[in-house]
Parts: structure tokens; C-alpha cells; sequence
């Protein structure tokens, strides 16, 4: 599992208190690029890459400004030319503000269509 700690700007709160939605979603990309980046798969380099095609979000409780989390990555499952993300918003003592599955698929930038996950890269992200 990776986790990227989140640093909160002031402009993330919106005027109920809580950082607003679709800020908490920005959250989530930014663990994806750092999850990728860390085994190997910047988003910008390369022939294979993977894009968005699905996500699921439960928003499970108000994330305040004073509020200190990170967002916690894995790989839930791989299929032929796709991957699901698992991901989670959650504090040091384990409270979850937010989760996330994302369906990625497989895509080549050479060939501008969808792409089998090459082995290579299945065998990086399991090891995350």
C-alpha cells in the first residue's frame, strides 16, 4: 500500500467548514500519480500509460481544515487490459473521510487505443 500525505490549503475549505468534494477527489489524483510514480509509471512518460474510464467515491464523513490525513493506494484487482484502484482518505488513528474505486484502463499513446497490461507493470504494482 502506498501513502501520500496531504497538505491542505486554505482554499480547499469551502463556507460549511469542510473541504468541499471536489476537492477531496483532486486528493485522490494525487495519490494516483504519486502511487504510479513511485513503481515506475509517471502518468507523462512512456508508450503504456493507464486513464480513468470508472470511479465510485462514498464520501463517509466531513474532512475538516485541522483534520491531517493521507491517501492510502493499492492495486484491489488487475484484469486483462484494465486495473482497479483502492483507495482511501483516512487520518494517523485510522478514521476513513473517504474512499475510492477507480477502474483504469490499459491505453497505448503510440498506437491510440486501449492496451493488455503489459506483465512487467503488473509485477511493479503488486508489489505496491
Amino acid at each position: 500500500m502506498h501513502t501520500l500525505d496531504i497538505q491542505m490549503r486554505f482554499n480547499d475549505i469551502d463556507q460549511m467548514g469542510h473541504v468541499n468534494n471536489a476537492v477531496i477527489m483532486e486528493y485522490f489524483d494525487l495519490g494516483k500519480e504519486a502511487f504510479f510514480t513511485q513503481h515506475g509509471l509517471p502518468p507523462e512518460e512512456g508508450d503504456f500509460t493507464v486513464m480513468i474510464v470508472h470511479y465510485e467515491v462514498d464520501f463517509v464523513q466531513q474532512l475538516r481544515f485541522h483534520n491531517k490525513v493521507a491517501v492510502a493506494t493499492t492495486v484491489e484487482r488487475f484484469g486483462n487490459k484494465s486495473l482497479t484502484l483502492r483507495q482511501s482518505i483516512v487520518d494517523a488513528q485510522g478514521t476513513v473521510y473517504a474512499t475510492c474505486n477507480t477502474v483504469m484502463a490499459g491505453y497505448s499513446r503510440t498506437q491510440k487505443c486501449a492496451a493488455v497490461i503489459p506483465p512487467t507493470v503488473k509485477e511493479r504494482l503488486m508489489s505496491a
